[in-house]
């Protein structure tokens, strides 16, 4: 009986998981088309297919970060609906405990959570990379773009001392679009200034196009390509550069390796890679919570204001995890800290309510 029980209830939530699933995609979509059309409707590569495209290769990144919240309404949804059917006071009148029919929603969301670690993940990594490149593409031709130069690099061989920056990251690092290059004599003064309308790591030396050169009290003088000499090479770049959103689970752990090996601390790369190892343990306290204010039989409706606050209590965690996390990307606390305390918190205070609900 446990087990026949076990799988109805199984089914009801995936079931409703793919509803809610199915609801959040096609809002998001249609919500992010309508603001990208909006944003770039004055451009000359503008068309409704390619926002249309664009809007699909962003929208696993959005559905990962929506994904604890799905968990969480998933669980109060469903449970909610079983307690209006009486169908939780017949399996609690059966002898079946809280933890035994409990057990299959946390086993759903257990698989969620993996799914969205394993397959989502990778494949917003993967649109998010294709997402820039366009959007790069859309505003190149339409020549409005202004440089914002971040992130910095900083070389130094012998007397060149340059700072490099950037409005975006592609190729993995080697390519940088609107690029701002400053050069600094040994008394640390700005010597030259290069905008560049693109910047390619080759080997020994970046080739700028489209170079603006700007130097203290001289007219600025236009170049069509000019060349900067480097001691860097590509790896060190690409794991400079390398943003955590852009880097798929699977490839997180060669990453990180590879930037401790250069000397960089991978604080963001790490945070992210205990940030889905730690995901399916984020939907197990989601319905934990979800668990703590839908579980009390109620005929007509539920109270709105238990609602309401498990509603606010997996605001909160999730507001805390991304506080958190953000902390851990900047060093200021271990990355598997940062990741990992939120959520065994959460896990912990969620079954501590339940005990004390159903087991005294």
């Amino acid at each position: 009986m446990i087990w026949t029980l076990g799988l109805y209830f199984f089914r009801r939530y995936m079931m409703t998981t793919l509803w809610f699933f199915l609801g959040v995609v096609s809002i998001t979509y249609l919500i992010d088309f309508t603001e990208t059309s909006g944003r770039y409707d004055d451009l000359p590569g503008y068309s409704v297919t390619g926002v249309l495209y664009l809007t699909a290769l962003r929208l696993p990144l959005i559905l990962q970060q929506t994904v604890p919240f799905i968990g969480l309404f998933v669980g109060m949804a469903t449970l909610i609906a079983l307690n209006r059917k009486s169908e939780l006071v017949v399996a609690r009148a059966a002898g079946i405990s809280v933890w035994q029919f409990m057990a299959p929603f946390l086993i759903g969301a257990t698989l969620i959570g993996l799914t969205t670690t394993l397959v989502i993940n990778p494949l917003a990594a993967w649109g998010e990379r294709q997402g820039t490149e366009i959007e790069t593409k859309w505003r190149e031709t339409a020549g409005s773009a202004k440089p914002a130069p971040i992130p910095w690099l900083r070389q130094s061989s012998g007397d060149n001392d340059v700072a490099l920056g950037a409005r975006a990251v592609l190729e993995d690092g080697t390519l940088l679009v609107d690029a701002v290059l400053l050069h600094f004599d040994q008394d640390g003064r700005i010597v030259l200034r290069q905008d560049a309308r693109t910047a390619s790591l080759k080997d020994g030396y970046w080739m700028l196009t489209d170079v603006l050169e700007t130097r203290p009290g001289e007219i600025q003088t236009r170049l069509a390509e000019a060349r900067v000499a480097t001691n860097l090479n590509e790896e060190f770049v690409q794991q400079r550069l390398a943003r955590p959103e852009s880097v798929a689970f699977y490839d997180l752990f060669q990453k990180i390796e590879v930037a401790r090996s250069f000397g960089i601390a991978p604080h963001a790369l790490e945070t992210q890679f205990h940030s889905l190892l730690s995901l399916p343990f984020l939907m197990i306290a989601m319905t934990l919570i979800a668990a703590t204010v839908s579980l009390k039989f109620s005929r007509i409706n539920q109270s709105r204001t238990v609602i309401l606050g498990g509603i606010l209590s997996g605001f909160v965690l999730y507001v805390v995890s991304v506080l958190v996390r953000a902390f851990g990307s900047s060093g200021v606390m271990p990355p598997y800290v940062a990741a990992w305390v939120p959520v065994v918190v959460a896990m912990a205070l969620g079954a501590t309510i339940l005990l004390h609900k159903e087991d005294g």
